[in-house]
């Protein structure tokens, strides 16, 4: 009886999403749309950068520099007047400016050491950090090359050999689109059931619910499965025809294993969003509730940033985070191949997050409810 209630009141829930077309559009866009723009468009690394050269020396060095710059790192350089400098800069023309000195080739030939200034908008961080040593890297290449009169250089004693495990080609759409994934799974899952909870209570059939011969677990663990399952499709959906179709991207390891693991992750954080759901009082209110726990969750998960570079004391209290182990798993199944005997341990730490969540909600929620009832 207790497993027809909970299904019922899952179909239920799922009639209640096919008639909610901003939630349907939002399911869709994320898992499709969402993840091909993250992963070919990404603004933590250097495409098309603007930049601008004030050429005061106008010769066959000054040249040089100007065409090395060319896409798809830098657009064209463009030829700037000196007066027209700063306000390139001040209106965000171009994140880089390069001012060539006057008597710059003579210097160098005469062997002095003149210097070329770098201008660059910091307001644009990542690109900045990284296009200046691109800049300062093509700029000597260049100095290099015409002081040797065009001479191959001599062959260096020490030589690197570096072979790029699990990318090869440093592809970063085979980055973001995984990521994209992995991180939309959990803020769908989240929101889905604490927006469900919250409908309800907006249009009173929470009433109706209590007073049926069904229990306030029956109710938690309905929209969990319902919800969760939709997220979970709508994965593999992305995985399957977004990521390996459209973008062409290699998966190392076993899909199956990969979603058993996202269903763990999803039955922790919906347990978690009917939490919140409970908590709020409203929908505007739920997504306060919801930005304040998912940025911290998404950013200290070790997705964006590693682990390792935080600080001891914040890497302790993300190993509670169901976010965590998640990320570290599916790194491990889609980019490294690794099988269960490698990431067992984060499926057992997903699940006993899992469970604690689980319980904690189903012992809130009780207690809201009967005191509604």
């Amino acid at each position: 009886m207790v497993a027809a209630n909970i299904l019922r009141l899952g179909v239920k829930e799922l009639r209640s999403l096919t008639r909610d077309p901003v939630m349907l559009v939002l399911i869709v866009y994320v898992f499709s749309v969402g993840i091909y723009m993250a992963a070919t468009v990404i603004p933590d690394t250097l495409h098309n950068a603007p930049i601008a050269i004030v050429d005061e020396d106008a010769s066959p060095l000054s040249q040089r520099i100007v065409d090395a710059f060319y896409p798809p790192l830098f657009r064209r350089a463009v030829i700037l007047p000196i007066d027209r400098e700063n306000q390139g800069l001040d209106q965000g023309e171009y994140t880089f400016v390069i001012d060539i000195p006057p008597n710059y080739q003579r210097d160098l030939i005469a062997g002095r050491q003149p210097a070329v200034q770098l201008n660059v908008d910091a307001n644009q961080i990542t690109q900045a950090f990284t296009g200046s040593g691109y800049i300062q890297e093509m700029v000597g290449q260049e100095v290099a090359t015409f002081l040797r009169h065009n001479q191959p250089a001599a062959d260096a004693p020490v030589s690197i050999d570096m072979r790029a495990s699990f990318n090869p080609t440093l592809t970063e759409a085979w980055f973001g689109a995984l990521m994209e994934i992995i991180n939309n799974v959990t803020i769908v899952a989240m929101i889905l059931t604490g927006a469900a909870l919250i409908r309800e209570r907006e249009h009173g059939t929470i009433d109706h619910l209590l007073a049926m011969p069904v229990s306030p677990i029956e109710i938690m663990t309905a929209k969990i499965w319902s919800m969760g399952g939709v997220v979970l499709l709508a994965c593999t959906f992305s995985l399957i025809v977004v990521v390996q179709g459209v973008l062409r991207v290699p998966i190392a390891g076993s899909i199956p294993l990969f979603l058993a693991g996202a269903a763990l992750n999803i039955f922790a954080t919906t347990s978690l969003g009917i939490f919140l759901g409970t908590i709020a009082r409203s929908m505007q209110q739920f997504g306060i509730i919801v930005i304040i726990v998912l940025v911290p969750l998404e950013i200290l998960s070790g997705g964006m940033t590693p682990q390792d570079s935080m600080p001891k004391a914040v890497q302790w209290v993300m190993i509670v985070a169901p976010t965590t182990h998640f990320v570290n798993f599916a790194q491990g199944i889609l980019y490294r191949g690794a099988g269960f005997d490698i990431v067992w341990p984060e499926f057992l730490f997903l699940l006993a997050i899992g469970v604690a969540f689980f319980g904690a909600s189903a012992w809130y929620f009780r207690k809201a409810m009967m005191k509604t009832g």
